[in-house]
């Protein structure tokens, strides 16, 4: 691999950690050796980014033709050493074309690298994974013919808060190796092969990832598992939520597949509950929470630091240097027809080339006027501060909600009685349908 591709990782971790409030979970991917990496696809080309960073090693990507055609995009794509896959869509030999790419990938595997792909085949913002593509299980028995053995295959789940939203939340999350053991020597032409390992791959990414039957269902099955962290005392770890949410959702489908005439009464108290807790800027775990005054003096003496003139200053720099790129790009992109699912890569994209410009013209700027070690003290300073400033800012936002929370649950003591009396209720409504409708060996 090419010091361009050692570097990628690196690069990829940066600006996943610019552009999201990021956190990762589940064991690393192998360091070495032949790993074939399965992921899902809600968010165009910052997927791949997230990905390589999840993986922290160099990935070669499977990528759609017209898009190393793409002024936008071809740089990126040829950059990484992606592969190129010939949809039927986009060329007339792409059948013929694809025996090379499968060749390619094979090679790749067999000299050790890790190849990437989405098996969904595009990027969309449907509430659940699109139906997967076999080319992922044609891969993994192709190459492990010619090694004549297994190697890994690691399903990667992405989770988005507001994935078109600057600074919004994301989750990355690894999961173990797929079991495909007993199917490595059957080969890529053996079609119930194929089907099988796609069926394996398809369930090792819906554990992973949250998939609904519709948008609508999102606040109840979400607020159920946080109802359930707050009164079980379960691990809120974001990895953990979303096995969670995916729990919450194989009860709610199974009981509607039941026509269960309780199902209806419990979806909907969870999201009157939701939205109650939303218009207050609550969170379940918050009804039960130490309102003390020893509790607000804690808080503050963590939170004052932040108020110091020096921060205050670093917090204020950090916004006034970028907030000219930062409106700019918000303008551009906001006028351009895109979809949900494209809308982040146009923003990283474009907002990238629109900071860069930025800060040459300002560091140009002071070389003429001022100084050449000024110009090289902006070039160095400005993208720190930036960073700084924004999370301090964030700090800001957070301890403002923090004390707003705290404030509110000690001078409305009891519609917050009120609040955890419905939660604890419909905390027993979950437990009855969980045990209505428990998980399977599967699950």
């Amino acid at each position: 691999m090419s010091g361009e591709g050692r570097l990628l990782p690196r690069l990829a971790r940066i600006a996943a950690f610019v552009y999201y409030r990021i956190g990762y979970s589940g064991r690393p991917v192998a360091v070495d050796g032949p790993v074939l990496v399965v992921a899902n696809h809600p968010n165009s080309l910052l997927d791949p980014v997230l990905v390589l960073a999840a993986a922290r090693r160099p990935l070669r990507f499977l990528a759609k033709a017209p898009l190393f055609d793409d002024p936008l995009t071809g740089w990126f794509v040829r950059l990484g050493g992606a592969i190129p896959v010939h949809r039927r869509q986009d060329a007339t030999a792409g059948a013929v074309q694809n025996d090379t790419m499968f060749a390619s990938v094979h090679a790749a595997l067999l000299a050790g690298d890790a190849i990437g792909l989405f098996p969904e085949g595009v990027s969309h913002s449907a509430a659940s994974l699109a139906p997967l593509k076999t080319g992922a299980a044609r891969i993994a028995l192709g190459a492990a013919h010619d090694l004549g053995r297994a190697f890994p295959v690691v399903a990667i789940g992405l989770v988005f808060r507001a994935k078109d939203t600057f600074r919004s939340r994301a989750l990355v999350i690894r999961g173990d190796p797929v079991g495909w053991d007993d199917l490595a020597g059957r080969g890529s032409d053996d079609a119930e092969a194929v089907r099988d390992l796609t069926t394996r791959i398809e369930a090792a990414l819906r554990r992973l990832t949250v998939n609904l039957q519709s948008w609508q269902d999102q606040p109840a099955v979400e607020m159920a598992a946080r109802i359930w962290e707050a009164e079980r005392g379960a691990d809120p770890a974001h990895g953990d939520r979303v096995f969670r949410v995916a729990e919450a959702t194989r009860i709610l489908e199974q009981a509607r597949g039941a026509s269960d005439p309780d199902v209806v009464a419990l979806a909907e108290g969870l999201a009157t509950h939701a939205g109650r807790l939303r218009r207050l800027r609550l969170r379940p775990a918050d009804l039960g929470a130490d309102v003390s005054g020893w509790r607000g003096v804690a808080w503050g003496v963590r939170t004052l630091p932040l108020l110091l003139p020096v921060w205050a200053a670093v917090g204020v720099a950090g916004w006034l240097v970028f907030l000219v790129p930062y409106h700019l790009t918000g303008f551009v992109v906001g006028r351009l027809a895109l979809t949900e699912d494209i809308r982040s890569t146009w923003k990283a994209l474009l907002g990238a080339g629109i900071y860069l410009v930025w800060l040459a013209t300002v560091t140009t700027l002071a070389w003429r006027y001022a100084s050449w070690w000024v110009a090289l003290l902006m070039l160095a300073a400005f993208p720190l501060l930036g960073m700084a400033g924004l999370m301090i800012r964030e700090r800001w936002r957070g301890a403002w909600h923090d004390a707003r929370r705290f404030l509110l649950l000690r001078s409305r003591r009891s519609l917050v009685a009120s609040l955890a009396t419905r939660q604890r209720e419909l905390a027993g409504h979950l437990e009855q349908f969980l045990e209505r409708y428990p998980a399977d060996e599967e699950h």
